[in-house]
């Protein structure tokens, strides 16, 4: 099977193909040596484990961080929510509140509560009481 360089279209002649067979072949068993190294027995000894045991404690240290932190955030985003619906509904209170205010403080509606108590509306204009010094 010819392969073809993807480059200049060409193909690639037998011994580049063996070339770049080996050197795959040559990476992939590179691969697996270091994995098989890295969790041999003789790696994953207990001196080796007890040696990097401050730095695990340390990560368990960062990842317990991490998640109170994003505890704390979504208790804030929460509290953030529930203020919000609480500051809507007391504007919703507030609104209400002063339209009846404005409605009940009308001459007409004030009229209608002093006729209750026996009181009437003037129907002439005020006089104005002027006071006469006398000159000594």
């Amino acid at each position: 099977m010819a392969r073809r360089n993807t480059l200049r279209n060409e193909e690639l002649s037998e011994d580049v193909q063996e070339e770049i067979s080996e050197s795959v072949e040559e990476k992939v068993e590179e691969t697996r040596s270091f994995l098989r190294n890295l969790f041999s027995p003789a790696k994953l000894s207990t001196y080796l484990v007890t040696k990097n045991l401050p730095f695990g404690a340390f990560l368990a240290l960062l990842a317990l961080l991490y998640i109170s932190n994003r505890h704390l955030a979504e208790r804030t985003v929460r509290q953030i929510d529930r203020l919000g619906r609480e500051v809507k509904e007391l504007s919703w209170d507030y609104k209400s509140l002063s339209a009846e205010l404005m409605k009940l403080t009308t001459q007409s509606e004030i009229a209608k509560r002093a006729d209750t108590l026996g009181l009437k509306e003037r129907t002439e204009p005020p006089i104005k009481l002027e006071i006469v010094k006398e000159e000594e």
